[in-house]
């Protein structure tokens, strides 16, 4: 099987190592990271990723903004997107879902709960 690459947009790094740290415990995948949501997007748009975890609050452009242009960019519109945020409203997680994330998981997130969701989506893929 090829390598899976999964890109994190966060801006506190601690909270991008530690979705680092459990990701790289999934065989033939590869992590890279990134800062902030405009970070993300050139990221994105410049390499192939299979999937990508998006914070809602960040700096620069926030998580929502990016799920939206995801989704309207052709060559990576189908890539599995899956928030991972501090905000737990249902207010937050309607609106991240109706832009095109795949999941929505709030912090402090189980490992074992971002790795299955993480491998039912590249499955799917």
């Amino acid at each position: 099987m090829s390598r899976r690459r999964i890109l994190i947009v966060e801006d506190s790094p601690t909270v991008r190592h530690f979705l680092g740290f459990a990701l790289r415990r999934l065989r033939d995948v590869d992590v890279v990271e990134a800062v902030d949501g405009m970070d993300g997007l050139r990221k994105l748009t410049g390499d192939h990723f299979d999937l990508a975890l998006v914070d809602i609050n960040m700096p620069v452009m926030d998580g929502l903004k990016l799920i939206h242009l995801i989704r309207g960019e052709e060559s990576i519109q189908d890539m599995p997107v899956v928030v991972v945020t501090t905000e737990g409203g249902s207010e937050d997680r309607e609106r991240a879902l109706a832009l095109g994330a795949n999941e929505y998981l709030t912090k402090p997130v189980q490992t074992g709960r971002l790795l299955e969701v993480v491998q039912g989506l590249l499955k799917d893929g």
